[in-house]
C-alpha cells in the first residue's frame, strides 16, 4: 500500500482505495476497476500584454461509473466552479490579463477511480424525465434527424424492440463508417459529412449513431473524455475519446463505442452495452453554452480548454495541451 499512501500525500485528500484484486479483475464476470491520477492542463501562447483573457475548463464529474477528487488546482487567478443547466456539466472559469511574457499556464490534477460499464448485466434502471427525453431526442447543429442519414436505413427491417433496434443501428454505423482520420473534415461530428465520406473518428461514428437513434424515437446522448492505455503505468494522453448511450425504458442507458468496435472487430459484441474502465468522462452533450456565457457560438463539444482573448476565441494552435496519467497500482 506504500504507493497508494504516496498519492494521498500528494493530493492531500481522502480517496477511494480499492484492493488490487478489484482493480484488475481476472474473471470475465467481474466488473473491472482502475484508479489513477490525471493531470489536465495547458500553456497559452501569443497572448497580448494586458488583454482580457477568459478561460473555461471542463471538470470531470463523479457519478455511477467514476469517482473524482480534486488534487489542488494550479491556476493564475481565482476560479469559479459552475454547473451549466442544459446537461449538468461542471465548468471551471477564471479570467486574468495577458502577461508580459505572452504565456499563461495552468494545471488541474485529479484522482479518479473508474469502473467498467456493464449496462446489460445491471439491474439499475434510471428513469428519464420528460425534459431529459425531449433533450436527448432533439437534433443538434451537426446532428440532423431527417434527410441523408435516414436514407442509410432504407430497406432495413427495423425491429420494434428498442434494444434490438439499437444493435441494428450500431451495426449499420459500423458497416457504413471506417475509422480513418486522413480526410479533412473528420472529428467535428458532422453527420452529413460522415454520410458522404464514410470515414471519421469517434466523434463522427457516434454522431451518426445518435442521429439514427433519435430519428427512431430513441433518446441518445453524446459523452466525451479521455482514453487511457489498457496497460497500467504512466504516460501522456494524446487526444480525446468519445462514445454514446441510448435509452431503453426497461433497461436504462445502454452505452456503445462503435469506433473502438471498428478498430477492434473481435470486441464488437463487447462494445455494445459495455465500456472498458480505461477512460474518464469529462462532459456530456453538444452545442454547449458555457457559464458565464462565452462571446462566441455554442461549443460543438467541450473537452479541451476554451479561451477568449478580448472577446475572440483563441486559436487552438495557441493552446498547448498537457495531459498525463499515472496509475495508482
Amino acid at each position: 500500500m506504500k504507493r497508494l499512501h504516496a498519492i494521498l500525500a500528494v493530493c492531500g485528500l481522502t480517496i477511494l482505495l480499492y484492493p488490487a484484486e478489484f482493480l484488475r479483475a481476472d474473471s470475465p464476470d467481474e466488473v473491472k476497476m482502475r484508479s489513477f491520477r490525471l493531470s489536465y492542463g495547458a500553456t497559452l501562447s501569443g497572448l497580448p500584454e494586458g488583454a482580457d483573457v477568459r478561460i473555461w475548463l471542463p471538470v470531470p464529474p463523479s457519478g455511477e461509473f467514476q469517482t473524482v477528487r480534486r488534487c489542488g488546482w494550479q491556476l493564475p487567478a481565482e476560479p469559479r466552479l459552475s454547473i451549466e443547466p442544459k446537461y449538468g456539466n461542471q465548468i471551471l472559469y477564471f479570467e486574468t490579463k495577458g502577461p508580459e511574457s505572452g504565456q499563461l499556464s495552468f494545471t488541474t490534477p485529479y484522482q479518479i477511480s473508474r469502473k467498467e460499464v456493464r449496462a446489460l448485466q445491471t439491474s439499475a434502471k434510471p428513469k428519464l424525465s420528460g425534459k431529459q427525453r425531449e433533450l436527448f431526442l432533439a437534433p443538434n447543429a451537426k446532428v440532423p434527424l431527417t434527410g441523408k442519414p435516414n436514407q442509410l436505413l432504407n430497406g432495413l427491417k427495423l425491429p420494434k424492440d428498442p434494444l434490438s433496434l439499437g444493435r441494428l443501428l450500431y451495426d449499420r454505423v459500423d458497416e457504413h463508417v471506417r475509422y480513418d482520420k486522413s480526410q479533412p473534415g473528420y472529428g467535428s461530428g458532422d453527420v452529413l459529412w460522415v454520410c458522404d465520406s464514410r470515414t471519421g473518428n469517434c466523434t463522427d461514428f457516434h454522431s451518426l449513431f445518435i442521429s439514427f437513434s433519435r430519428s427512431q424515437g430513441i433518446p441518445a446522448r453524446f459523452e466525451i473524455g479521455f482514453p487511457l492505455p489498457p496497460k497500467r503505468g504512466r504516460g501522456k494522453i494524446s487526444g480525446y475519446h468519445c462514445w454514446a448511450y441510448f435509452y431503453v425504458d426497461d433497461r436504462g442507458w445502454v452505452p456503445v463505442d462503435v469506433s473502438e468496435a471498428d478498430k477492434q472487430p473481435e470486441l464488437k459484441d463487447y462494445y455494445f452495452g459495455n465500456l472498458t474502465e480505461n477512460r474518464v468522462t469529462f462532459s456530456v452533450g453538444r452545442d454547449i453554452e458555457l457559464l458565464p456565457r462565452q462571446a462566441g457560438p455554442p461549443l460543438n463539444y467541450f473537452v479541451y480548454p476554451y479561451v477568449e482573448v478580448d472577446g475572440k476565441s483563441l486559436p487552438k494552435e495557441q493552446i498547448h495541451l498537457a495531459l498525463s496519467y499515472r496509475d495508482a497500482l
